[in-house]
């Protein structure tokens, strides 16, 4: 009977144990759903739930932002959502620097813990920034372009830029980045033409571009990069180099087929990866100190894609 009862009591205690155990929320906001940039930094924040889950954390994950291409209502919307969803922790790659401040500052004086990936809100609420150093990134892909130009033997002529729009800063800092190596040489920087990271819309401003005259392209983003190398590429004959930004399946395509000098690749898996890292600590040991992380990039040019298998 004293067995039994031990056993009965030892069941019970477990059953509380179980029952007292804590489920956390965390959201993940993207500026949308369908840039491959953004689906890769669900897939590192999957998998760092997935091992959370292992080590005994009870997470519920969502990912969410707005449906088609940057809208700011719709990404406020989506981070009320989380909120009302009683979100523990929100992960959020902001539209611009002032989109969100004071939605971000309210919740986060509700209790709810922001960590920015990609693109930082300006407000010093969150526990830390998980991203490219983009004006670094911006400099990189132009002494790539410079380099290939200088080696086609073309040292002067124009330069066009396809960027999103002028609220994002990571594109926008990218953009300066750019400019600064090109700003001592004989090349003329265009003025910079938006295309809202919508390929079609990216490849009618590059072709204009091209009608200009423009020796060289950069596209800041994915949907600009695809766009600007569908546009090279649409020209017959067409001695215009480009470079871009981000990793995607097209975008490496375009690369190994030549129509792109290179592309810039950073590592959107790591941010989330990192930031479901940095949300889990905060959660389970209460840690509100954290460093900002730089997630790095690489130039990615088609020996490099070939060599490495990227496309498979």
């Amino acid at each position: 009977m004293k067995k039994l009862f031990a056993l009965l009591l030892a069941l019970v205690m477990v059953l509380g144990t179980a029952a007292l155990a804590e489920q956390y929320t965390i959201y993940l906001v993207t500026m949308d759903l369908e840039d491959m940039h953004w689906v890769s930094v669900n897939q590192g924040a999957e998998d760092a739930v997935a091992e959370a889950k292992e080590a005994g954390v009870d997470i519920r994950y969502v990912w969410t932002g707005p449906t088609v291409g940057k809208n700011d209502a719709a990404q406020i919307e989506c981070i009320n959502n989380a909120y009302a969803d009683n979100a523990d922790v929100i992960l959020l790659a902001s539209n611009g620097p002032e989109t969100e401040v004071a939605t971000i500052e309210q919740y986060d004086a509700d209790g709810v813990k922001f960590v920015y990936v990609d693109s930082p809100a300006n407000s010093p609420v969150a526990l830390c920034t998980l991203a490219t150093d983009n004006t670094e990134a911006g400099r990189m892909a132009a002494r790539t372009l410079l380099a290939a130009l200088e080696e086609a033997g073309v040292t002067e002529g124009k330069i066009g830029i396809v960027n999103i729009n002028t609220s994002t800063v990571s594109t926008q800092y990218r953009e300066n980045g750019f400019r600064e190596v090109f700003a001592d040489t004989a090349f003329e920087i265009l003025e910079t033409q938006y295309g809202e990271g919508d390929a079609a819309k990216s490849q009618e401003i590059a072709t204009n571009f091209i009608t200009q005259g423009v020796v060289g392209l950069f596209g800041c983003n994915e949907g600009a990069t695809v766009g600007t190398g569908n546009a090279i590429a649409a020209e017959e004959g067409s001695t215009v180099l480009g470079v871009g930004f981000d990793k995607s399946d097209a975008i490496l395509q375009l690369v190994v087929d030549g129509k792109l000098v290179a592309t810039t690749a950073q590592n959107p898996y790591n941010m989330g990866y990192e930031g479901i890292k940095v949300a889990v600590e905060y959660l389970t040991n209460g840690t509100t100190e954290f460093e900002d992380v730089d997630t790095g990039v690489s130039m990615l040019t088609a020996d490099y894609i070939k060599e490495n298998g990227l496309l498979g």
